[in-house]
């Protein structure tokens, strides 16, 4: 039997990304990140967006690409990104009873920063807008702002 585990999200951040720091070196972006799902009103018979909050977390690779440091220079909250990442179960003893806890998170594996919200938040620098702004012109002009990496 065959097993997937890839989640696929457009969202925004919900609040700025905490950035920790290992001994060993590693570094991880824990980021709060909402997505709206469509839902029809019932009562009103009217369209209305439902936010789903998901926890992701980002991690510098050895080898590869440095997605927390990445996150932690481009991106706010506000910003816009589109997410590929996999689901992981994570389960730690509660610090107060020892009772087993979980929660499901999202570890991204790749990240692309879309357009910003009013203040430019998670726009790129301004080293790197002429490329930001030739990748979408080239892309036919869809709004989505790359960064070079």
């Amino acid at each position: 039997m065959a097993n997937l585990n890839k989640v696929m999200l457009i969202g925004r951040l919900t609040r700025e990304p905490e950035i920790k720091e290992f001994s060993n070196g590693g570094k991880v972006a824990n980021i709060g990140f909402a997505v709206n799902n469509r839902r029809k009103n019932q009562k009103t018979g009217q369209w209305e967006e439902v936010p789903v909050w998901v926890d992701l977390k980002a991690f510098n690779r050895e080898t590869g690409r440095k997605l927390a440091d990445l996150i932690e220079k481009y991106l706010h909250k506000g910003s816009q990104a589109y997410v590929e990442g996999h689901l992981v179960l994570e389960e730690w003893a509660g610090k107060e009873d020892g009772k087993k806890q979980s929660k499901m998170v999202v570890y991204v594996d790749e990240i692309e920063f879309l357009g910003s919200r009013g203040d430019n938040a998670g726009a790129p620098s301004e080293a790197a807008e002429p490329a930001a702004k030739a990748s979408a012109s080239a892309s036919g002009g869809d709004g989505i702002e790359e960064v070079p990496f």
